[in-house]
Formats: structure tokens, sequence, C-alpha cells
């Protein structure tokens, strides 16, 4: 019989595969698919913009009073929005649903992050096994369902615009100005093949998308285990302040481990928007049409997928820091190739390659970045992922904001250049982890409070 622990990071876990199958395969094709005036690119840079403000002080407020399943429902309600924006993309439907899946996607993710740690730390003291070790396990669990979201998503729209009949060649001007000898391109094949495809198969793709979403608040809602109600319960009777709970993101800063994990964090950020913005749009949708953006997705996300749980796994008789140096490498050595390669659709394999090795190295980011924060800050867990996924955002608004600004050649030299800070800076709190360990919290403090609580009250009543 499987752990209820266990249980509750698969339900977890599938919930958010259907969601992000809808979001993963909506922001793969932003680039591409309302390209016109930067405006999917623009509703990306908005979300994650969103992302960055609602870090500031809604994952703290809505997990603390909401618990942690119902935050992850409301999360979970504002993506599904951002499908209904892209029915009918425009300025007007597209900027207002990426500002609400913004304000969502922190308390969502915030939530998750907490709840896993909450999970491991409890399913650790009751096997008495180390606490980070079942964490990294449960993300590594997490990650390894979650990342396949990219294959299933990205399988969905390369069948359904498979179905386009006007696809065509790609003429030769073109492959010229393909990978980082683009400055500025817009893909715009006049006279030969439209870059978006028929109204219908938008609509169709798009449904489909909006049905898996809404599946996964029906999945979350009726099947997850409401863990943390206690702690709910009793900060609601606790009446904190509001101020308090408010800025408890920005108290955490004052923590010279978090400030020092500030490269590694947007790092991720950068690493995952070159993928979803410039590869597919000024390599494959360049060179190879946009009906393959998803083929070479779902390459990334089946990588992503078995490294997550490859790497979960491994953890354990590894250690964080070597992953993070194997990352570190493979990200290195596919900035440097891309600078170089020249796309060619008769080089169709090497267009799986690079996504291949990417969804190596993000599985490594992914499951350790997110498996540090929870052993570095137990006790100020949504604090501490909140301020993850803050600076996560602001890597991702960043390098989307000059996206339409710079070549491609910079952009790669920017990636690098956050990759080479990230590795001077990691080490140091690995270090300092090292000799001076964080002792996890105990079993108790994920279990009733009302025990305690009792025994309070009668110390109160005892005569001085």
């Amino acid at each position: 019989m499987i752990s209820r622990n266990f249980k509750n990071v698969i339900v977890v876990s599938v919930g958010f595969l259907s969601l992000f199958t809808a979001y993963g395969g909506l922001q793969s094709l932003q680039s591409s698919l309302n390209a016109a005036e930067g405006m999917g690119v623009a509703s990306l840079s908005v979300i994650y913009a969103s992302i960055i403000i609602s870090s500031m002080f809604l994952p703290p407020i809505m997990i603390k009073n909401l618990g942690c399943k119902w935050t992850i429902v409301a999360g979970m309600a504002c993506y599904v929005s951002y499908s209904f924006g892209n029915l009918y993309p425009g300025w007007y439907t597209l900027i207002p649903t990426s500002v609400i899946l913004g304000l969502g996607g922190s308390p969502l993710w915030s939530a998750k992050c907490t709840y896993l740690t909450i999970s491991g730390n409890a399913q650790g003291a009751k096997d008495g096994k180390k606490g980070s070790d079942v964490i990294n396990q449960y993300f590594g669990i997490f990650f390894f369902i979650f990342q396949s979201s990219a294959v299933w998503g990205n399988l969905m729209s390369s069948l359904i615009f498979g179905q386009d009949t006007n696809i065509a060649d790609i003429p030769e001007e073109q492959l010229k100005l393909c990978g980082a000898a683009d400055c500025g391109l817009v893909i715009n094949a006049t006279g030969t093949a439209p870059t978006r495809p028929a109204q219908e198969l938008v609509w169709t793709l798009v449904g489909c998308y909006i049905g898996v979403g809404v599946l996964a608040m029906i999945i979350v809602a009726v099947f997850l285990d409401n863990i943390d109600q206690e702690h709910t319960r009793e900060f609601r009777g606790n009446r904190e302040p509001f101020c308090h709970t408010f800025l408890a993101t920005f108290r955490l800063m004052k923590d010279w481990r978090l400030l020092t994990l500030i490269p590694l964090t947007m790092y991720s950020g950068f690493e995952q928007s070159f993928l979803s913005g410039e590869y597919t749009k000024n390599y494959v949708t360049c060179a190879l049409g946009i009906h393959y953006v998803g083929f070479v997705m779902m390459c990334f996300g089946a990588s992503n997928s078995l490294c997550s749980f490859l790497f979960g796994r491994l953890a354990r008789y590894t250690g964080r820091a070597p992953l993070i140096c194997l990352g570190a490498l493979a990200n290195f050595s596919c900035i440097i190739a891309l600078l170089y390669w020249r796309p060619d659709p008769d080089q169709l394999p090497v267009f799986f390659v690079f996504p291949a090795l990417w969804g190596m190295a993000d599985a490594i980011w992914q499951t350790q970045t997110n498996a540090i924060y929870g052993i570095l800050f137990p006790r100020e867990k949504e604090a501490a992922f909140a301020n993850y996924r803050m600076w996560e955002s602001l890597g991702f608004v960043i390098a989307f904001a000059y996206s339409t600004f710079l070549c491609l050649e910079y952009k790669l030299y920017i990636l690098l250049a956050v990759l080479v800070l990230t590795m001077v800076t990691y080490p140091i709190v690995e270090y300092y982890e090292y000799k001076n360990p964080t002792p996890p919290i105990e079993d108790g403090a994920y279990t009733s409070h009302r025990e305690k609580a009792d025994e309070n009250n009668i110390i109160h009543q005892t005569p001085l």
C-alpha cells in the first residue's frame, strides 16, 4: 500500500500535468502563433511581470488563509482563463487574461512547493529518513509526471496543426536568416504559406486545452487531501497582523543565502524562456514551419520528464552540486553550438538534439532548485517559494522584454553570462549548507495542533 503522502504527491503531479498540457502548449506557440506586433511574446512578458507582483504578497496570504489545496485550485482557474483569451487572441483578450494568470501563478507554484515540502518532511519523520532525501524524491516524482505535459500538449498542437492544407516549403531566402544569423527577424512567408494555421484549427486546439485545464481543477479539488487544514484554522484564529503576512516575502530577503541563490533562480527563467520563445521561433518555425514546434518540444518534455525522475532519485547518492554542474555543462555546450549552427531542413535530427539536452539540464534546474529552497527554508516555506517564483519570473520578464529588440546572437551571450554568474554564486550556498546543515522541522509541526493548544490553555490557567 502506498502512503497517504505519496498518494497526494501523485494527485498534485497529475493535476499539474493536465493543467500544463494546456499552458505549456500555448506558451511554446505564442512567439509563432501570435507573432503580429510581438503580441504573443508581450503576453508572456505580462504573465511573468504579474507573477513578480503576486509573489511579493499573495502566496503567504492565500496559503495561510485557504491552505495549499484550495490555493492550488484557485491558481489553476487563473491559468484556464488564459486559454479562453487565446480563443480570440488580441490585445484586449490576451493581456487581461495574462494578468489574471500571473496573479494566480505565484500562489499556485508556492502552494505546490509548500505541499510537497510538508509531505516530504512528514514522510521522512515517519519512516526515519532524512527529510531532504524524501523531498528530493518527491520533487523528482512531481517533475517526472509534470514535465511530460510538454509531450502531450505539444503532441496535440502538432497533430491538429498538421491537418493544415496550406503547408509549403520554407523559401531559401528565409533559411539564410534562421538561427543566430537572425537580427530582428519577423517570420512572414509572404507569397508562400501563412505562418498562422487556419482559425478553425486554432479553435479546436484551444478548446482541447480548456477541457484539460478544467479537468486539472476537478482532480485536485476531489482527490487531494487538505493536509494543512489545522495550520489555516490556527492562522485565522490567531488573526496575525495583515502587514506581517504581507511582508513575509520581503523579510526573508534579509537572509544572505536567499540573495546568493538569486542568479541560479533567475537563470531558470532565462533558460526556459529561451527554449520556448527563441529556439521555437528562430530555429524550428523559421527552418521547418510552425507544425514542427510541437514535435520538437515533445522531445524536450520527454527528456525533461525522464531526467527529473532519474535525478530526483540520484541526488541522494551524488548530492546536488554534481548534478548542478552537469546541467551547467549541458547548457554551456548547447549555447556555444547554437551560436555557430545554421539550421537547415536537411539536418532534421539536429533540431531534436538541442531540446533533448536542454530538457536534461532543465530537469536538474527544476528539481534541485526547488529542493534546495525547501531544505534551506523549512520554517518559511511560503515566503521562500514566493521568492523563488518572483526571481525566476524576473528572469522570464527580462528575457521576453528584450526578445523583440536584440539580435539572437546577443541573447545567447546574455544567457551564457547569467549561467557563468550562477556557477560562481551557487557553490557558496552549497558549501555553507554542507558545513552548517539546516535542521528540518519535526513531523509534529505538520500534524494537529489541538493537543498543543490545549496544553497552552492549562499553563495559562495555572495560578502564579
